[in-house]
């Protein structure tokens, strides 16, 4: 008889108590694409479809023995790192991280909730730009953390380009700006590698109140499809495409009283296996 694994994708994120963002979004997205979710939690927060109310951070430590116990165990391959709560959070992810150089990081700067929360203080934001960025396969922040980035308003798709240009100089192999928050109907997502490979992500706006965990879900999807075998531009692709489907199948859904989640499971897929 064959031996046959998970593909295993590790979380590194904060806990979102609403369930749509966060930790509770990157399980449910690599759940949907028939993957097995692990997690290291970086942080507690008290939020719910109308805000963030408080935040408190896990003790680097123990992101760290969380981080240990699942690199030695179920051997995840790919990781998507998401909140990072303290400079210190940061520092000690590098130095664990940096044991495992070949398997893929996906890192999702999150800084601002998209209830205007913020999430990150400035030392953190400087230590995740020099320890956490040069270890990054890929990194996606979106239009408010991309215009702290790269020190400049990002009102239009030229300036998203120029910003990837001084954003890439952190140190990622590539890293993709996503344009969601443009408010145009037409939609652009700018990718730029250290190969000097541009790409523009093309996509329609979707008239909806339910995007919470958009950017969480996406980071995690891009993860899980790498892990899956794909090229880093054609999981961006896929990522894209089920986000795309999730928000439009969960536009009508009625869930709390301010932003609600996708429908992360509108066809979710068996757990995937193979060969060991």
């Amino acid at each position: 008889m064959e031996n046959l694994v998970y593909t295993v994708i590790l979380s590194i994120a904060g806990s979102d108590s609403g369930g749509a963002a966060g930790i509770q979004g990157d399980l449910k997205t690599i759940s949907a694409l028939g993957c097995f979710a692990a997690t290291a939690i970086t942080a507690v927060t008290a939020q719910n479809t109308r805000g963030v109310t408080a935040v408190h951070g896990i003790p680097p430590e123990i992101v760290r023995a969380q981080v240990i116990a699942i690199m030695e165990d179920l051997k995840p391959a790919a990781i998507k790192i998401g909140m990072v709560y303290s400079a210190e959070v940061a520092a000690i992810l590098a130095s664990t991280l940096g044991f495992y150089p070949s398997i893929p990081i996906i890192f999702d700067p999150v800084m601002v909730a998209s209830t205007g929360h913020k999430l990150m203080s400035e030392d953190t934001i400087q230590r995740i730009q020099q320890d956490l960025f040069s270890i990054s396969h890929l990194i996606t922040p979106n239009l408010d953390e991309a215009r702290i980035l790269a020190k400049m308003d990002i009102p239009d798709l030229a300036h998203m380009k120029l910003a990837a240009k001084k954003i890439i100089k952190y140190g990622s192999f590539a890293v993709l700006i996503k344009g969601g928050h443009l408010g145009t109907e037409d939609l652009y997502d700018v990718y730029l590698d250290q190969n000097g490979r541009e790409h523009v992500f093309h996509s329609k706006s979707i008239l909806s109140k339910n995007t919470h965990g958009t950017g969480c879900s996406l980071s995690s999807a891009i993860a899980t499809y790498l892990a899956l075998g794909e090229t880093l531009i054609d999981s961006i692709y896929s990522a894209k495409s089920y986000i795309h489907t999730a928000i439009q199948q969960g536009k009508n859904v009625t869930l709390g009283s301010g932003t609600g989640p996708l429908n992360h499971f509108f066809e979710p897929k068996k757990m995937l296996k193979k060969e060991a």
